[in-house]
Formats: structure tokens, C-alpha cells, sequence
């Protein structure tokens, strides 16, 4: 702001609260130096959510303090850091090979929405299909996981691997039924349940195996899938 904006600011000020107001010539001029030295950075406003009148406004509401410059100077900072920490960096259209330039329209961008000239640009989410190139290769290989990388990954998930295995070979996946034996969720493998004397459960770890019964079920589910069919 210049000196006449600041002047204009202080005259709303004291309107609000006549503790502000100056009575002589020379306590006012003192006054605007003092004001324009903190806030000669600081706009009187910007398209994007700063009014300096709504700072002090707020200041006069909340605070039963009379307003001080660098009370509207620090409400601008946080404005600043605001914008800024919402703000993620487009890639500039600058050369990436020129170091400088790119350098500079990446300051430039930042400094326009920390000032309220732009808006920031916010997280990039991913939207749309895969790439043309993604989509082909996916339909070459019939999975986004190649066949030597799974079997490579069949060790180290062995329960995965013998789902898949039975899916290929048209024989009925028993993870996709819930068991009835020891009440094992769809998806979940069976476990050994052990109970003591007492009748509490003194185990429950988890099966290589289904149960006999889940495997039937899972039979039965996919004969009325392909009877359906």
C-alpha cells in the first residue's frame, strides 16, 4: 500500500475504533510513516480472499486491543503461507534444460498466488484410463502382473497363488465361500480352532489348507455358476 492507501486505511480504522485516531497534523503524519514502513508490501486487496479492511475489521472484533501495523502484517504472512501450503507446483512451460528460466517461472507462479494474483493449483489427482501403450501391453500379457514376476511372487504368498491356480484351472476357488466349519470370512483362510477343557479356544492359526467342507462349497457354488450360465 502507499501512503495515500494507508491513509485511507487509518481513516476507516479510526471510524471503527476512535482509539486510533491521531488529533494533530504531525501525529498523523508520524503515524502513516509508521503504518506505510510494515505495510508497504502489503496490497489493499487481491481477487482471491485478502481485503486489508476485513483484517483490521477482524482485529477490532476480537481483540480489545487498539490495532497495530503489525498486527495487519502478520494476518498478510499468514495469508501467504496459506495460499502457499495449498499450493502445488504446476511443471513450468519453460525449458527444462534452461536452468534459469525454469527457475524463474517456478518463483514467478509462487509469488502470484502467495500474493492473491492466482489461485493455487492444487494436488494433481490421476484421472482418466491408463496410457495407450499400458493398455496394449495389459492386453498382450493378460495381467498388470507379467507371469514370471507371480511366479516368483508365489513363495512369498502361497494362500494368492493356490487361488490363482485353481481359477486357471477351472477347479472351484474355496476362499471365495465363507466356511462354515470354523466360520472363516470370504476371502480369509480357514483356521485350526482348538478348544480346552474349559471350552475356551486355545488356538486359531491359520490353515495351509481349507476345510473339506469349504471345499465342497465352493464346488457346489460353481456348479450352479456354469448351471446358471
Amino acid at each position: 500500500m502507499d501512503r495515500r492507501e494507508i491513509a485511507g486505511l487509518l481513516a476507516y480504522v479510526g471510524r471503527l475504533d476512535p482509539r486510533t485516531m491521531r488529533t494533530t497534523t504531525e501525529e498523523l503524519k508520524d503515524q502513516i510513516a509508521q503504518w506505510h514502513e510494515l505495510l508497504d508490501d502489503v496490497p489493499l486487496a487481491t481477487d482471491h480472499g485478502w481485503d486489508v479492511r476485513a483484517a483490521a475489521k477482524a482485529h477490532v472484533l476480537d481483540s480489545p486491543y487498539p490495532i497495530l501495523p503489525v498486527d495487519i502484517a502478520r494476518k498478510w504472512r499468514a495469508y501467504r503461507r496459506d495460499r502457499l501450503d495449498r499450493h502445488t507446483d504446476p511443471t513450468p512451460a519453460a525449458d527444462p534444460d534452461n536452468p534459469t528460466a525454469w527457475r524463474a517461472e517456478l518463483l514467478g507462479t509462487r509469488h502470484a498466488v502467495a500474493t492473491g494474483q492466482q489461485q493455487p493449483t492444487g494436488q494433481r489427482a490421476l484421472a482418466g484410463g491408463p496410457h495407450p501403450d499400458v493398455e496394449a501391453r495389459l492386453r498382450a500379457i493378460g495381467t498388470c502382473i507379467p507371469q514370471a514376476v507371480r511366479a516368483e511372487l508365489a513363495r512369498y504368498r502361497p494362500t494368492r497363488a493356490a487361488r490363482e491356480a485353481a481359477i486357471t484351472e477351472g477347479r472351484p476357488d474355496p476362499l471365495s465361500v465363507r466356511c462354515e466349519w470354523c466360520h472363516a470370512p470370504e476371502g480369509e483362510p480357514c483356521r485350526s480352532r482348538r478348544t480346552g477343557p474349559d471350552g475356551a479356544a486355545r488356538g486359531n492359526a491359520r490353515r495351509a489348507t481349507p476345510h473339506p467342507t469349504r471345499v465342497d462349497l465352493a464346488g457346489a457354488a460353481l456348479t450352479r455358476q456354469e448351471t446358471a450360465a
